[in-house]
């Protein structure tokens, strides 16, 4: 059992914490936030007595494996260092940094500590991404693919109303790209390895952020269009296109439906295995196995995943003028 502490106390976190205990090799022994008050109402929902308003406290405390990190984006890279230093293994909500530089600085830090970072990429550990990957090479030559992950966030309620919520504040490395867009880009560069080409156009939104927009990813021989957005709803599926036939998936996270569309016979076969119970659960029994077994080559490949997707968000943010506060 890893015992694992967690930075953070919204949403995500609460169902990172039901799908790890559901894998039985988690346990959740501290819980850290700024405010005394929310920590201990957090707590006590999981019957823990061990809370934190101090990072460096929690990385003091030897009973914890692992911490993960469910903040704004802006501050990732500070708590993420103090923790790595502390030789926790530190699992990262994304995006994992702000920047490159951020990025490359945190993974030194895991590597001098001999400890792992992992960025939470929950949706290409689901068993039916991993049906997705394992039937690539039934369409033989690709031709292009489509991904597609636009979903109105009630958040931008409050922008529409004049506020300047976290997630749409550049104060706070946020916007459709960092928070929502590195889903179905980091779905294409495990699917198909880093684009040669990025570029993206956005909708800027009234807090100067982007609300969301249209990507194009180029490869060798074919492109990958995404629609990602916080500010509209698409209800396309996500589709990958070969001369042989197509594999249409339902959405980029939370897949429940992987059907091969044969080019000739024009028939349809559905793939699709059954899911974990929990939507976080598949990410959280990948990672205990990975620290558990010391899995350096596994990490190691998620690793050039998180690199690839930064370097390919970076770009398409800063040619288009977003520019978040920590690189001013």
């Amino acid at each position: 059992m890893i015992n694992f502490g967690v930075v953070g106390t919204g949403w995500i976190t609460e169902s990172f914490i039901a799908g790890a205990h559901n894998t039985k090799k988690w346990q959740l022994a501290a819980v850290f936030s700024r405010k005394q008050a929310t920590a201990t109402e957090f707590a006590s929902k999981y019957n823990v007595s061990t809370t934190y308003t101090s990072l460096e406290s929690l990385g003091a405390d030897s009973d914890i494996r692992v911490v993960y990190i469910a903040s704004p984006n802006s501050l990732h890279f500070s708590q993420a260092s103090i923790l790595l230093r502390a030789k926790k293994h530190v699992i990262l909500e994304k995006p994992l940094a702000s920047n490159s530089a951020e990025l490359d600085s945190l993974f030194t830090l895991a590597k001098e500590n001999d400890v792992f970072l992992i960025e939470a990429f929950r949706h290409i550990h689901e068993v039916n991404f991993r049906v997705l990957q394992s039937n690539l090479a039934r369409l033989g030559p690709i031709y292009g693919a489509s991904l597609n992950y636009a979903s109105y966030s009630s958040r931008y309620n409050k922008v529409l109303d004049g506020e300047v919520p976290n997630i749409f504040s550049l104060e706070y490395s946020g916007g459709s790209l960092a928070d929502l867009g590195v889903y179905p880009i980091a779905a294409a560069v495990a699917l198909f390895g880093e684009p040669q080409k990025c570029i993206y156009k956005p909708v800027i939104i009234a807090t100067g952020a982007d609300g969301g927009g249209v990507i194009l990813l180029e490869y060798d021989t074919f492109g990958v269009s995404v629609n990602a957005s916080k500010i509209y709803t698409s209800t396309a599926p996500s589709e990958v296109y070969g001369e042989k036939g197509t594999l249409v998936i339902n959405a980029v996270t939370d897949i429940d439906s992987v059907k091969f569309l044969d080019a000739k016979r024009k028939n349809t076969e559905e793939l699709a295995q059954e899911k974990a119970e929990q939507n976080l659960q598949e990410e959280a029994d990948v990672y205990a196995d990975w620290i558990e077994k010391k899995d350096i080559k596994a990490v190691g490949i998620q690793e050039q995943i998180s690199r690839a997707v930064l370097r390919s968000t970076e770009k398409m943010r800063k040619d288009n003028g977003l520019i978040f506060a920590t690189e001013k």
